[in-house]
């Protein structure tokens, strides 16, 4: 009896043990230290800077003791520059910047970022620096706005070279005078706090160091560090692709031209349904981007011309026109004409987009005006070989020029003899000379 009562409670006893070894398991899990890893490998733009921002957020309210972004970029723009800084010195965590793979760089905009960073890192074989201000594509700016970007410029990286305990004057020669350091030069100079191989290197040597965040200050602890990946979302990586300054222009004269044949052939659908739809996703792309939209308007303008003369084919002045203010108006895409504005330094569209977009859209359209005028000029010869020896009504006395109506349509006629005709008579057309018909009395055939 007694033994029957003991079997249920060992049973009882030895389930509750197992529960409580199996849900300790995920506990000791969830307490191992935490790392967030995102990583930056475009220009800075608001897109990235989004990201960025967004991956920051995560890892302080997910409980990640530190955040390390690995760094590649050629640049961007400014404005979104410094609200990434505003980030990570506000950020409650530390910031680990860290340039690599080999090969990669933190230039211009990225000279900022990796400068604000609570621990500053570099690969072997990458650069930093070559921070200058620059205008759309990289073109020289006018020496009185380069004057004021390249001072505004230096001041905001000397601030956040004092904030770190960086070398200022070194930071500020990147504004300056455009220098750039390697890894080693850039270690020596102060500029960063450690060159690692890779990311175990670079876990060793964060081990022990402290940091002042925020809300005080915070000793690295990595030795059982686990790594919370933070990947953009979809939205983030569509973006990121039709934000890029070659990519929007392209959709833009892509989706002019299909709606412009849409226009040109009523009824085909595809050219105009697809048109729409990449002039869409070229706007969404502007908006992530310091567009003019004088550029854009030039460009749609360039190309609303280049249709009026494949339309009515004249002398090429439209065509001429449009060519002319579809290039300008790429130029002009991302130009900044504001003198009290920071210009977005690796922004703009190359020359080399501009001039194979320009080559393959004017081919084709020289194409199409050469068959267009060929087909009409094929109709004229056809129509006016087919009205030869047809009859008509004079509308108006020819003395001896006036109009008659022949196949439903008004012509300018004269008589071939010289002689006058009434009107209301009835002609036949003997020959054509340009526009104008030679004509002459039915009445003179019955004779």
């Amino acid at each position: 009896m007694r033994a029957t009562l003991v079997a249920p409670w060992m049973f009882l006893l030895t389930g509750a043990a197992l529960l409580l070894v199996w849900t300790s398991q995920p506990a000791a899990a969830q307490a191992a230290p935490r790392a967030a890893l995102l990583r930056i490998d475009s220009a800075i733009h608001s897109v990235s800077g989004r990201f960025f921002e967004r991956g920051l957020e995560r890892a302080a309210a997910g409980g990640a003791q530190f955040v390390i972004v690995e760094l590649n970029t050629p640049g961007g723009l400014l404005d979104t520059t410094r609200d990434m800084v505003s980030a990570m010195l506000g950020s409650p965590i530390p910031v680990v910047v860290y340039v690599t793979p080999p090969g990669s760089r933190a230039a211009s905009a990225g000279t900022f970022i990796l400068a604000a960073a609570h621990v500053a890192a570099m690969s072997p074989a990458t650069n930093v620096g070559a921070a200058s201000p620059v205008g759309p594509g990289g073109a020289e700016l006018p020496d009185t706005i380069k004057s004021k970007a390249t001072q505004d410029a230096a001041a905001f990286l000397r601030s956040i070279a004092e904030q770190r305990d960086r070398n200022a004057d070194a930071l500020e020669k990147t504004v300056l005078e455009a220098v750039s350091y390697s890894e080693s030069e850039a270690l020596s100079e102060r500029i960063i706090d450690l060159v690692a191989r890779d990311l175990d290197d670079l876990l060793a040597k964060l081990d022990g160091m402290t940091v002042s965040v925020a809300g005080g200050q915070v000793t690295f602890d990595t030795g059982d560090i686990q790594f919370d990946p933070i990947d953009p979302n979809l939205v983030e990586r569509f973006l990121n692709v039709v934000a890029e300054p070659q990519i929007t222009f392209i959709l833009l004269t892509l989706g002019g031209v299909l709606v412009m044949v849409e226009i040109f052939s009523p009824g085909l659908i595809f050219p105009g349904a697809f048109g729409a739809i990449f002039l869409a996703l070229a706007f969404v792309g502007a908006g992530n981007l310091p567009v003019n939209w004088v550029g854009v308007g030039l460009i749609l303008l360039g190309l609303g011309l280049i249709y009026f003369e494949l339309v009515a084919p004249g002398l090429g002045i439209f065509g001429l026109a449009g060519g002319v203010s579809f290039v300008l108006g790429a130029f002009l895409m991302f130009a900044d004409f504001s003198p009290q504005g920071i210009p977005a330094p690796s922004v703009g569209v190359s020359l080399w987009a501009i001039g194979a977009v320009s080559v393959v859209l004017f081919s084709i359209v020289g194409m199409a005006f050469v068959a267009i005028r060929a087909s009409k000029r094929a109709n004229y010869v056809s129509t006016t070989r087919q009205i030869v020896g047809d009859t008509g009504v004079t509308t108006t006395a020819l003395e001896p020029r006036g109009t008659v109506q022949v196949a439903s349509e008004l012509w300018t006629a004269e008589s071939d003899d010289g002689g006058p005709i009434p009107s209301g008579e009835r002609i036949v057309v003997a020959e054509i000379d340009g526009v104008t018909l030679k004509v002459y009395r039915a009445t003179e055939i019955q004779e």
